[in-house]
């Protein structure tokens, strides 16, 4: 009897979740020093944080590119959790960018299956695939830079769809996105990659979401989001070459919204 009691105390005191291991999500070796670089820009820690990650939760990361956020995501959730990846279809038609990235994506995954083995990768190309996680089992979908393309293959409504269908009553819907002055033109978007606020947060709202918070953490006041190659210009593409390169550098990363959704009960 004794036993009892003493496990039903200690479960009364422990806290509600287990401590994350950031250290091994953000200075593990799955993860190359030039991302680790970047995390003065793109503060993960923070962020992940402000969306309210948590031990055990079922996590959906969209469009996750070449894997920057996957490789601080995977640590963080896989042992007791569940990580989504929606990256393109493999059945995509066109641009062999599509298939290339996603086979560079899956070649990640297979080089450290003891840390990926268990990301579940599933296809996001509305409207034909949107299943981006069974319905209504994520605690947490994450977007990190997607919104102006999804607006460029007017797939943003079919995306935040998806989400929303994938995303328990409650659950959280996390957008950071390069940050357009208020009143910019929506084809203008799509093409330099900023986005005003205010579009972002209209099209979460038509998708049934509820803006619950936003924060400045990837903020850059520096950015005047105006420049010859749109996003672009700035590190750590510097698609403009030497010119003006000094000036890109000393502005640095994009100025980027940060904004939390929830997913109405």
């Amino acid at each position: 009897m004794k036993y009892i009691v003493a496990l039903l105390l200690a479960l009364a005191i422990a806290p509600a979740h287990a401590e994350l291991d950031w250290d091994s999500a953000l200075n593990g070796p799955q993860r190359a020093d030039a991302n680790k670089a970047r995390d003065t820009s793109r503060h993960p820690r923070e962020t992940l944080e402000f969306f309210g990650i948590e031990e055990g939760m079922t996590v959906v990361e969209l469009s996750p590119g070449g894997g920057w956020y996957t490789e601080v995501l995977a640590p963080l959730v896989a042992d007791s959790g569940k990580l989504y990846a929606a990256h393109f279809s493999p059945n995509a038609a066109g641009s062999p960018y599509y298939r290339n990235a996603l086979g560079g994506f899956l070649q990640k995954l297979a080089g450290d299956h003891k840390l990926y083995g268990p990301v579940v990768v599933t296809s996001l190309a509305p409207p034909a695939e949107t299943t981006v996680a069974p319905a209504g089992s994520a605690d947490l979908v994450l977007a990190f830079r997607n919104v102006h393309s999804w607006m460029g293959t007017d797939s943003l409504d079919g995306t935040l769809a998806a989400a929303y269908t994938a995303l328990k009553p409650g659950g959280v819907l996390g957008l950071v996105q390069h940050r357009a002055k208020a009143g910019d033109d929506p084809e203008v978007m799509a093409k330099n990659g900023y986005v005003t606020e205010a579009h972002v947060i209209a099209a979460a709202e038509k998708a049934g979401f509820t803006l619950d918070a936003s924060s400045e953490i990837n903020a850059n006041p520096k950015d005047t989001a105006d420049h010859p190659d749109g996003v672009w210009s700035l590190p750590p593409s510097l698609r403009g070459g030497d010119e003006g390169r000094d000036k890109f550098e000393a502005i640095g990363e994009s100025d980027r919204m940060t904004l939390r959704f929830i997913k109405p009960e």
